[in-house]
């Protein structure tokens, strides 16, 4: 029998062909049944569970599959169904859908990160009105499956109490335990249940235990565990935490559970100090997180197999799981289907598939001894090293320049105020300005001629011709709208990242490399390997071509440095600092060009500044700092008649609205409208000066936002906003959205603006909503 055991924490969902976003789409559009779509998610569900019990995995997790976000399953079990989605008449799959993605009379629940990662979750809501009740024992319909179907004795995954409830909105600060002890009867039950169905293993999924809590929390946490452990007498419990050392490591390993799942490797070492410190209990089970979960490098398995020594020193082997150091979720599914890499890079790789495979070789080196994996070791660290020499990683240019900006403090040279009424005399915009965040539909016409251009089918020129027409036809139909800032609408871009990935030195792409960020929305995170350069400009062709089209601003479109990084997979030789500093004097280097052709509104995106604020308060704060360099770095030596946007999502912009002003953007664009009235409050409490947009309709859900709605939202966030600095936008790119979608939301949005604008008295020169120009016919999918 085995001493120390294998185990996964959680496994990528959506397929190694995203097979997963292809049934709910095609659910989602109704060209298939939803006895279809069950039918397809079992295969899918079955076949990932299968493959790791042929990888060797010991402790299988079950219930970490999802329709589309753990967190909403759980929300949604125990009946957290907001008000606006209750109906007896609507089946229940569809409520869940209809939370995460809105329908036609209510809007979405709100979406934000995943704690410091670039997935996110749907924000349960709780309503004072109406107690939580178990609807369905999720855990045990999952662990039932696997074990009938597949003779699986899985480990059921939940996520915990205490993380669903400080994950939640809808009370109050003093509601939170009170709120947790209703919650607590809800979880015996679904344990008392998988324990007579013969679970062995339940992990609790508790993250939130690596952030910052109070002795207060700290205390409800322990209430909660005890009272949890004792309805489930044969069941073990384990508390699975992850993204950072736990807050309250002897706290934490005295809950009265079986076990305790602990990150060594984003813990910065604090979780390993702890446990030399204090040890760890002698009646517990420690699921050793050694495998980065977070990152597609593989395992240098001589420093795994040290730092599994040191943890063995202290914990018997017959008391430790190996494991990775969160759920593979946020990894692609495997290597071996990315035939185009070059070998020495290849070799470097793991995703998920080749982390389980890294898993069960070193619990297999524990049970077995060194000497039986002592051949992998070796030969992993060969290609490592072939890899870590390779030239093509360094480029000393890239290196000085880096080092020219040392100790200098990147920053513009006028004020806020003076580029303020010089950019209002150059582009004489109305109040209230109306633009969107950047990209527009990307039809099925759209994403074939990128396929057709990719696969050689096409030419350069037949490629190039058909992105112009399709800047044209959109020039036309935002002028229309109304728009009183145009974009060229990003259409020969796959991602916002990808695609400069793509333009940059020091990157490398993968055919099958996603990973879910959103619902059925997944990307493909490029590869950082070496070090960045930029070669030559890469957007200025396009966005140029689109300011010839028409008098009014178009933004030039780049994403910034910190996102870049955030999005990407990067490489973890050198500081993250390092890579942002390379990525934002390449970014520089791309904004003169911009500049030199014209281009005098130049929008650097950070939507994923706020999701890397660390999870310890003790470590924000240079965070922080090196971003907002970077982000200096990037746009300090732009004119002063250049007015530079950035966008940011889903931002707590109350914690950072401080270092928000230090970026010293001229205009911010924040992605709220599913927490408006949150955001709204937070300006309440703090001043901003500059230019900003909040978002006045979520893009995020196919719903189109009436006129009346966004009046609303516009007119609350003039409560306590000037009309000067005032932009009216939609939450965040468009690219996701249909054609039959946009334009009337947009309609809306202008035709809204246009109402506030009367009654502020500054009518704005909007051009009436006409009939449909002639283009607009020709824009729909194929």
């Amino acid at each position: 029998m085995k001493k120390t055991r294998s185990s996964t924490i959680g496994y990528p969902r959506i397929g190694e062909k995203r097979e997963w976003k292809e049934a709910l789409e095609a659910f989602w559009s109704k060209s298939i049944t939803e006895e279809d779509l069950l039918r397809k998610m079992e295969a899918l569900r079955l076949n990932d569970l299968q493959k790791q019990k042929n990888l060797g995995i010991d402790l299988i997790p079950v219930g970490d599959f999802s329709f589309y976000d753990h967190v909403l399953d759980t929300a949604v079990m125990f009946g957290l169904i907001p008000r606006r989605f209750r109906s007896d008449e609507t089946p229940l799959l569809q409520t869940y859908f209809d939370i995460a993605r809105g329908n036609k009379e209510a809007v979405a629940s709100e979406m934000t990160k995943w704690f410091n990662t670039n997935y996110h979750y749907i924000v349960p809501e709780f309503d004072q009105n109406t107690a939580p009740v178990l609807k369905e024992n999720r855990p045990l319909t999952y662990f039932l499956e696997a074990k009938n179907k597949l003779g699986i004795t899985g480990k059921p995954v939940l996520l915990g109490p205490v993380t669903l409830l400080k994950l939640s909105k809808g009370y109050k600060q003093e509601e939170f335990g009170p709120l947790l002890k209703t919650l607590v009867p809800l979880y015996q039950q679904v344990l008392k249940e998988l324990d007579e169905a013969g679970a062995e293993w339940v992990q609790l999924d508790e993250p939130v235990l690596s952030t910052d809590l109070t002795k207060t929390e700290i205390g409800h946490v322990k209430d909660v565990y005890e009272q949890l452990h004792s309805p489930a007498a044969n069941l073990k419990l384990l508390v699975q935490t992850y993204f950072e050392s736990v807050s309250d490591y002897e706290a934490i390993i005295s809950l009265p559970v079986d076990g305790i799942g602990l990150d060594f490797v984003h813990d910065d070492g604090a979780n390993l100090d702890a446990l030399k410190k204090y040890g760890f209990p002698a009646d517990k089970t420690l699921a050793a997180g050694v495998v980065n979960g977070r990152n597609v490098w593989g395992s240098d398995l001589e420093e795994k197999w040290g730092l599994l020594e040191a943890i063995r020193g202290i914990v018997s082997d017959n008391r430790l799981i190996v494991q990775p150091s969160c759920s593979l979720l946020h990894v692609p599914v495997t290597v071996k289907t990315e035939d185009h890499l070059e070998p020495e890079l290849k070799g470097a790789l793991a995703f998920a598939d080749q982390k389980i495979d890294e898993i069960t070789l070193l619990t297999k080196g524990i049970n077995e001894g060194r000497p039986s994996i002592e051949d992998e070791i070796k030969t992993r660290e060969e290609t490592l090293q072939i890899f870590r020499q390779s030239p093509s990683r360094t480029k000393p240019h890239v290196q000085n320049e880096v080092s020219e900006w040392e100790g200098k403090e990147p920053a513009r040279d006028f004020s806020f105020t003076a580029r303020q009424a010089l950019h209002q005399d150059i582009f004489k915009l109305p109040v209230l300005p109306t633009t969107t965040i950047g990209s527009l539909p990307q039809t099925t016409e759209i994403r074939q001629a990128r396929s057709r251009y990719r696969h050689g089918e096409w030419s350069t020129a037949a490629y190039d011709a058909f992105i112009q027409k399709k800047v044209a036809e959109w020039i036309e139909v935002q002028e229309w709208i109304g728009l009183d800032v145009l974009v060229h609408g990003e259409f020969e871009r796959n991602d916002m990242v990808e695609y400069f990935g793509e333009k940059l030195d020091g990157f490398a792409f993968t055919k099958y490399g996603w990973v879910q960020s959103y619902g059925s929305r997944s990307v493909k995170p490029p590869i950082i390997y070496g070090d960045v350069a930029l070669p030559e400009p890469m957007t200025t062709k396009d966005i140029t071509y689109a300011q010839s089209l028409t008098d009014k601003p178009v933004k030039g479109m780049l994403t910034g440095p910190v996102t870049i990084y955030k999005w990407s997979f990067p490489r973890e030789d050198i500081r993250a600092f390092e890579v942002t500093k390379q990525l934002a004097l390449a970014l520089q280097n791309e904004i003169s060009h911009l500049e030199k052709n014209g281009i005098g509104m130049i929008q650097v995106d950070e939507p994923a500044l706020r999701e890397g604020l660390p999870l310890k308060d003790a470590k924000k704060q240079q965070y922080l700092q090196e971003a907002i360099y970077a982000f200096k770095l990037a746009t300090c030596t732009v004119k002063k008649e250049t007015q530079v946007h950035t966008h940011m999502c889903y931002s707590e912009f109350g914690e950072i609205i401080d270092s928000i002003k230090q970026l010293d953007a001229d205009v911010i664009s924040i992605e709220t409208a599913r927490s408006h009235g949150e955001l709204i409050a937070d300006f309440e409490k703090a001043s901003y000066d500059k230019g900003i947009g909040l978002g006045v309709y979520d893009i995020h859900s196919p719903r189109v936002p009436s006129t009346e709605e966004m009046e609303t939202s516009i007119r609350r966030a003039l409560q306590v906003l000037h009309p000067q600095q005032f932009w009216v936008n939609p939450d965040c790119g468009l690219k996701t959205r249909g054609i039959d979608e946009t334009v009337p939301s947009l309609k809306n949005m202008v035709e809204a603006t246009q109402r506030v604008r009367e009654a502020l008295g500054s009518v704005g020169a909007v051009p009436a909503l006409g009939s449909v120009p002639v283009t607009t016919r020709n824009l729909s999918n194929p």
